[in-house]
């Protein structure tokens, strides 16, 4: 059935056939599929982006396993600042992971002050190159039994948000930094779990080139005894 703008079709679909002044030819459009490409060929024509804010969200989700497949340690930082609307997704990437019976017994100090974090790096036995860093996240924890489990996919969380930005960072200490405390007003009854020093890296790092075991080496299908792969 035909009426004018709509074609009703056999699979339930409905495809639209827009025409004006605008447009030399007609230009159909399935609702199930072709709304993008129909966006995309008047973007294109006026020379601008057609992805939505949700669509944009949606292309970065499929782009996870590069960001974990990439992700390098980096010691080395740039004296360069990270713009503040990157350093707050890193901070509520933390802040959204979950954590056992949604808990949340973390706490994340934003460090930017130089003189801070010259103090910190000279604290952390492991990582004096937090002094390089322009931002380091203190992330502390309360004294629960899951508290460093939940803290730690939180920190990795943001390591893997940073990373997507073109930021490295580092994992620094591990629940051992008590002299990290007084420094920060940390109070005595929480613990600094680690500091994670952020910052865009000085040198180009690989694109996936890591030392790894073989799959099947350290992953079984069903039993202990039969390789994944």
């Amino acid at each position: 059935m035909t009426g004018g703008r709509f074609i009703f079709c056999a699979d339930m679909s409905i495809i639209t056939i827009s025409y004006g002044a605008a447009i030399n030819h007609y230009d159909i459009i399935n609702t199930a599929s072709g709304i993008v490409a129909h966006r995309a060929a008047i973007a294109q024509k006026h020379n601008k982006s057609f992805l939505s804010r949700r669509e944009k969200k949606e292309r970065r989700i499929l782009s996870v396993f590069d960001v974990v497949r990439t992700v390098l340690a980096v010691r080395q930082f740039r004296d360069e600042p990270i713009p503040e609307d990157v350093v707050r997704e890193i901070v509520e990437a933390g802040h959204l992971t979950a954590s056992a019976g949604n808990q949340q017994p973390w706490h994340f100090i934003v460090v930017q002050d130089k003189e801070t974090l010259q103090k910190l790096g000279e604290l952390a036995k492991s990582g004096p190159y937090i002094a390089q860093a322009p931002l380091a996240i203190v992330v502390a924890g309360e004294q629960t039994p899951f508290a460093v489990s939940d803290a730690s996919r939180a920190i990795q969380d943001q390591i893997l948000t940073a990373w997507e930005h073109g930021v490295g960072s580092n994992w620094v200490g591990f629940n051992n930094l008590p002299q990290v405390k007084p420094v920060l007003g940390i109070p005595d009854n929480i613990d600094v779990i680690a500091i994670i020093p952020f910052g865009y890296p000085v040198n180009k790092v690989g694109k996936g080139n890591k030392k790894r075991k073989p799959l099947g080496e350290v992953v079984h299908r069903e039993r202990w005894d039969q390789p994944f792969a």
